[in-house]
């Protein structure tokens, strides 16, 4: 499918009653579905392949709304919750890669960072494994480790937040 065609399918969704449309063509897959909350305004696409038979293909999450500017009279979106409430700045660790999480560089060794620990610029805070290849995960920020949010050995995707750090 080109993206021609994808655009005339926007369009169709746009002017439509339909919320959603999905669709299975040469083992890919296309989602589109528009948020009637925001006037039809926002149109997401998402593509992935498609299911062989035997497997199946979880939903994704909901997207979360996002204020547009046309509507500048909506109010602002709340901010999210943490279990840390601080006046300092939170940077959030993310990975760069889909793969498998991991704490320390063998099952038996320590844990490169706890949280309560303070980390420098470069230091290692984990590894991730992707494709038989370990791959670590350094710190860009000097701060103290507040919070971590993966367990050890948990599969994560590509931009998930790792870890949580109150910047000096």
């Amino acid at each position: 499918m080109d993206i021609k065609q994808i655009r005339q399918l926007i369009k169709i969704v746009e002017n439509s009653n339909i919320g959603e449309l999905e669709i299975v063509e040469e083992g890919r897959k296309l989602r589109i579905s528009k948020n009637s909350k925001y006037n039809n305004e926002n149109v997401i696409i998402q593509t992935a392949p498609a299911a062989t038979p035997g497997q199946t293909v979880a939903p994704p999450p909901p997207p979360a709304p996002t204020p547009t500017a046309s509507a500048p009279s909506a109010a602002p979106a709340p901010a999210a919750e943490t279990e840390t409430t601080t006046s300092a700045e939170l940077y959030e660790v993310r990975s760069p890669m889909v793969g498998t999480f991991y704490r320390a560089p063998a099952p038996d060794a320590d844990p490169y960072v706890e949280v309560g620990q303070h980390v420098e610029v470069g230091q290692t805070l984990c590894i991730i494994e992707a494709m038989k290849l370990m791959n670590e995960i350094e710190s860009e920020v000097s701060g103290k480790i507040v919070k971590i949010m993966v367990e050890n050995a948990q599969p994560v995707e590509f931009n998930q937040v790792l870890f949580l750090i109150e910047k000096d």
